[in-house]
């Protein structure tokens, strides 16, 4: 058996892209299908083409539409790594960036004489992202030199653009109720947190009332390495708060995400955050996670509004390991819009093969201890 996909870096992320048609006509459920493709469960993802980290084992099934109400319409799926397991529980930003450009190169939207606008639907989410991409003179630069932090090398310029995203996933932007709250976790600790559903639903944590040191933002990777074990019951205490789980245990592996959030020391950012994912420090930034703490620097009360010295207005900055990301809000008739900058490229289209018994042999190994 084989399936066409092709492998695409959107924005800091890599995703492997398949085409719905292409999942249905293998027999097998995307549950089954993705982690065999990737090698799951093992944390080399040695057998597959899963890259053993969680920016690199994801993957992105999208569906032409007819144009009407979106052009391309996506399922994000972060694919597990050590257990043959698929989290569709939300969408990841960075991957999104791919799905314009492969809608472009696909043909399945007309070119622009300077840029080209694709309408793109998430239904994880029920996301309406507008993807602007450059395409001068009505076509694609064959060497696209945009630059964004976090990736070494030039791509495709991609202008995210999410419409009205609160509360999608929840159903309300402040889903616990409040802006601000005291979380309790653990043995008797507790921090000071905020829940919020847009783009993606995030709890975002006072670094400060976490103990971080505010004007020493490279130790906290390492501090926060440190204390993954409290995050994890901190973000899984925020899923049943935020009605995502009837309990902690229940608590899905990748929402609620969870970010550590402080003021700025100095001018060249507003803020400064820190964001995990699926249990990791995160190397750079989940773009839906840049959405939600932009929307919560816009909402009075939030640990993030509270943090940053001056009103926010069109542009926010937010320091990240790699570097600076600066998101942008607009409103109009429609809602208000985040923006954010992307890039996306084309690495590879490949067919790759896999045989009945394989999956076989996949399902077996499920509950079997993987050895290195």
């Amino acid at each position: 058996m084989m399936i066409n996909a092709h492998w695409m870096r959107g924005g800091t992320s890599k995703c492997w892209v398949f085409e719905a048609s292409a999942v249905e006509a293998t027999g097998f459920t995307a549950d089954a299908l993705l982690p065999r493709i990737f090698g799951s469960p093992d944390p080399r993802q040695l057998d597959g083409v899963g890259g053993a980290t969680s920016t690199t084992s994801k993957a992105l099934v999208v569906k032409r539409e007819d144009g009407s109400v979106s052009d391309v319409s996506f399922t994000f799926a972060q694919v597990g790594i050590e257990e043959a397991k698929v989290d569709w529980g939300s969408n990841c930003g960075n991957c999104s960036a791919a799905v314009g450009l492969y809608a472009i190169e696909q043909g399945w939207v007309p070119m622009g004489d300077d840029v080209t606008e694709v309408r793109t639907f998430n239904t994880n989410t029920g996301q309406t992202i507008i993807q602007t991409i450059s395409t001068p003179q009505g076509r694609l630069p064959d060497d696209p030199q945009m630059r964004i932090p976090g990736a070494v090398f030039a791509g495709h310029g991609v202008s995210l653009g999410f419409l009205s995203p609160e509360g999608r996933t929840t159903g309300a932007l402040l889903p616990s109720g409040g802006p601000r709250t005291e979380i309790t976790y653990g043995e008797g600790r507790a921090a000071v947190v905020s829940m919020v559903d847009a783009g993606a639903p995030v709890v975002l944590i006072d670094a400060v009332s976490f103990g971080l040191d505010v004007g020493d933002y490279d130790s906290w990777v390492a501090e926060a390495t440190s204390r993954l074990g409290e995050l994890e019951e901190i973000r899984r205490a925020a899923a049943v708060s935020m009605g995502l789980a009837d309990s902690p245990a229940k608590a899905e592996r990748a929402v609620p995400k969870v970010g550590l959030v402080s003021a700025s020391p100095d001018d060249e950012a507003d803020l400064q955050v820190l964001m995990m994912s699926m249990g990791k420090p995160h190397p750079a930034m989940p773009i839906t996670g840049s959405v939600g703490v932009t929307v919560a620097a816009l909402t009075v009360g939030t640990v993030v509004e509270e943090a940053i010295n001056t009103a926010v207005s069109r542009e926010l900055r937010i320091r990240i390991p790699v570097g600076i990301l600066v998101t942008l809000t607009e409103q109009s008739l429609l809602g208000r819009t985040v923006g954010v900058q992307r890039t996306a490229r084309t690495l590879a289209e490949a067919r790759l093969s896999l045989s009945d018994r394989q999956f076989v042999q996949a399902l077996d190994t499920e509950s079997q201890e993987v050895m290195l």
